[in-house]
């Protein structure tokens, strides 16, 4: 619907020929409605507040894998249309959008983080630890500029690698549909299987956003661009809401290494899980201790994006 009044609007659904007309200013009213809508659809999306409803449930109630694949293949998507559509569609109206997605962003991290802290499912918690991420991501895209986009992008690298080696690691457990994926069941895993446990770490600690993971750049480069843009308070929401999702990921590297196993751990492992799980770890650390390349890509990217 709010495709069908941005053409109603403009005449157009050609991005290149809309942030032609918008910037007129003809049916800026209409315009800015379809506009709204539009945020509201991508917003479910990217399961940003208040559009996150569906997210816990279907994260809990799906394959490990598939929980995986949507945790960052429908986030991506939906941030590449955010900033298509709204970088440069709508570029002309984005003072009028910017402070939507700013308030967006703030409740998406302060309601991701906090309400994760009450889970006692692995998987639940890290389908609100993706909200809070998607908050993390929309402040790039509020701070208005190149910087923060470039950021969104390197973020979206960094992410891409640590969820789908944490989910990896899920994946070892759910040997049978249905199995418990709360936290006991990982009590004790680094006495068994050290390296599954040292990996899930590295992942737990790129979510907090510790360095030297990809996670830390990530969440640096956002902050920066959002002070660059003078979202100043957005930024300290984000390092605050940062310092409270280190409980809930510590938690699981505490329950790893200094609690006793209170079921069985699994005892195979197979190569392609493992193989999967040496590539997230690497390129968690690479985009940790080597980013400036890789912002430097998300830079192009955003040139050949806008043609500038």
């Amino acid at each position: 619907y709010g495709i069908a009044l941005v053409y109603g609007a403009t005449g157009t659904t050609d991005i290149a020929r809309l942030a032609e007309v918008a910037q007129t200013g003809r049916n800026a009213t209409l315009l800015l409605v379809g506009a709204g809508l539009l945020i509201v659809g991508l917003g479910f999306k990217v399961a940003a507040v208040p559009f996150h409803m569906w997210t816990p449930d279907v994260y809990e109630g799906a394959p490990t894998p598939i929980t995986g694949f949507m945790s960052v293949g429908a986030k991506a998507a939906g941030f590449a249309a955010l900033l298509r559509v709204f970088l440069l569609g709508l570029h002309a109206v984005q003072a009028d959008w910017i402070p939507v997605l700013a308030i967006l962003s703030a409740l998406t991290m302060i309601l991701g983080n906090v309400v994760a802290l009450a889970q006692t499912n692995l998987k639940r918690m890290l389908a609100y630890s993706s909200i809070a991420h998607a908050g993390y991501m929309l402040m790039g895209v509020a701070s208005g500029n190149p910087s923060g986009l470039a950021a969104v992008m390197f973020y979206l690298l960094a992410y891409t690698f640590t969820n789908i080696g944490a989910f990896a690691v899920l994946a070892a457990f759910a040997r049978r549909e249905g199995e418990d994926q709360t936290f006991p069941q990982y009590a004790g895993l680094g006495r068994k299987h050290p390296w599954l446990a040292v990996v899930m770490a590295l992942f737990m600690l790129s979510l907090t956003g510790i360095p030297p993971t990809g996670g830390f750049f990530g969440k640096y480069y956002l902050f920066l661009a959002a002070v660059e843009g003078g979202l100043g308070w957005l930024a300290i929401v984000g390092v605050l809401t940062s310092v409270i999702s280190a409980f809930f990921y510590l938690r699981v590297i505490v329950d790893m290494t200094m609690r006793e196993p209170e079921r069985e751990t699994p005892s195979r492992i197979y190569p392609a899980l493992t193989t999967t799980l040496a590539v997230t770890a690497l390129g968690t650390l690479v985009l940790g201790v080597w980013p400036g390349p890789w912002l430097q890509l998300a830079q192009a990217g955003l040139k050949m994006l806008t043609g500038n």
